[in-house]
């Protein structure tokens, strides 16, 4: 299912942790990491990273490598594609 741009502004802009959550799409987007290479990356704690990305995992802006320890995490397919979206939405929080 496509995002949507209310979606999109809801979970970057309305809500608590939205920086943090635009700035992981952001380095989710240069290259996949783990949850560890992540929050070592954004200088925040592990569980802090692991809430925002389950929070993008449940509304389909990220997709895990496997269920194993050390498991990588991708923009998923949909967020690809509304990726122009997200840099607009993105530009009005920074």
């Amino acid at each position: 299912m496509p995002i949507s741009r209310q979606l999109m502004y809801w979970l970057f802009v309305s809500s608590k942790g939205g920086l943090n959550r635009a700035k992981m799409v952001l380095a989710l987007k240069e290259r996949p990491m783990n949850l560890n290479q992540l929050a070592e990356k954004m200088g925040l704690h592990y569980t802090t990273v692991e809430h925002h990305v389950k929070v993008l995992a449940k509304h389909g802006f990220l997709v895990v490598s496997c269920d194993d320890y050390g498991k990588a995490y991708f923009l998923s397919q949909d967020l690809e594609d509304a990726y122009g979206e997200f840099e607009r939405i993105a530009r009005k929080i920074r």
